[in-house]
Parts: C-alpha cells; sequence; structure tokens
C-alpha cells in the first residue's frame, strides 16, 4: 500500500495473522463495505458514504466560494485547519500529459457545471505547486474567467519554521508575491 514501509506491512501482517477467524472475517467485511458503500459526492466529487456528503450538505457553509482540490485528502488537511468556510471541488488528479492523464479525465466538467449556476462567485486553486498542478490551475482558470468567476491561487511561501537560506528561488519569490499585510 502507499506510504506504508516495509517494517509497517510486517506488522500489519502479524497482526491480521493474530486474529481471530471471526475478527478476520470483520476485518474484510469492514473493507469490502467500504469499497461498496463510499462513493464520490454528486456536487463536490469529494468521497462519501451519502449522495450528498456533509460539506456540500451543510447550509452554513459559503457555497459561493469553492476551493478546487487535487485529491480528497486534501480536503481533509483544509477541514482541519477549521479556517475555510466554503465549498470544494476535487478534481481526482491533475493534468499530466506524460501520465496519459487529460481534461477529460478528471471532473472538470462538474466543475463548470457547478459554476454555470450561477451561484459561485470564486473559485480558489488549491493544488499542488507541481508543474502538473500549476498547468491544471491554469487551464481551469481559462476555463472560468470567461464566465465572469473570481479564480485566485493558494500563496506560496517558506514554512512555519523553516530557514530562509534553504529556500529556492521560486520559493522566495512566491512568498514575496503571496505577502500580507501585519
Amino acid at each position: 500500500m502507499p506510504g506504508i514501509g516495509h517494517k509497517t506491512a510486517q506488522r500489519m501482517a502479524f497482526h491480521v495473522m493474530g486474529l481471530t477467524k471471526e475478527q478476520a472475517q470483520d476485518f474484510a467485511k469492514a473493507i469490502l463495505d467500504a469499497k461498496e458503500k463510499i462513493r464520490c459526492c454528486q456536487v463536490c466529487q469529494n468521497l462519501s458514504d451519502t449522495p450528498v456528503c456533509s460539506i456540500c450538505g451543510n447550509e452554513s457553509r459559503d457555497h459561493k466560494v469553492i476551493c478546487v482540490v487535487e485529491d480528497p485528502r486534501d480536503v481533509m488537511a483544509f477541514e482541519k485547519t477549521r479556517e475555510y468556510e466554503g465549498l470544494y471541488h476535487v478534481l481526482h488528479g491533475v493534468i499530466s500529459p506524460m501520465d496519459g492523464i487529460g481534461p477529460e479525465q478528471l471532473r472538470i466538467k462538474e466543475l463548470l457545471n457547478r459554476v454555470g449556476s450561477g451561484e459561485v462567485k470564486e473559485v480558489i486553486m488549491a493544488t499542488n505547486p507541481t508543474v502538473e498542478g500549476e498547468a491544471t490551475a491554469m487551464y481551469l482558470s481559462r476555463l472560468l474567467k470567461p464566465m465572469g468567476i473570481k479564480v485566485t491561487r493558494l500563496a506560496y511561501g517558506i514554512p512555519v519554521g523553516g530557514n530562509l537560506e534553504y529556500a529556492d528561488e521560486v520559493t522566495l519569490s512566491r512568498a514575496l508575491e503571496g505577502r500580507s499585510e501585519l
């Protein structure tokens, strides 16, 4: 599994081998149930066990702002901050011609349908600062701006606890561009 090293995988395997037959069956059933019941939210494309996820169904959220992310894990990262009050849209990837992923493989059509409803005023591009993430953000920006939508990009810069002497030129220039008044 991605992100699982040799030692962790070994510990997991020994744990599974130590389960009773009933516990192992319950564990296997839980995996199958998750695979069966978890699907994409009809609105934002985030993972959900209901047709509309709890974020999209929350009327107290700002429905005029959509934060576009690459992956459902990105939604979880934003939600941990407890700072963002808008909605999300999960692309399930980025444009990557080298990997054979074009715009048609992403959930772009669904985003355009949401924005076309007229309620959305701002779309925040929160794709990763990689070549593919930047290309995807630029592609979406070109599609959304003619619709009269304000398109913004996350600020990038020096991480908290970081050291300026180790930052690369692009990170430093982005930090300067994204600076805010104290």
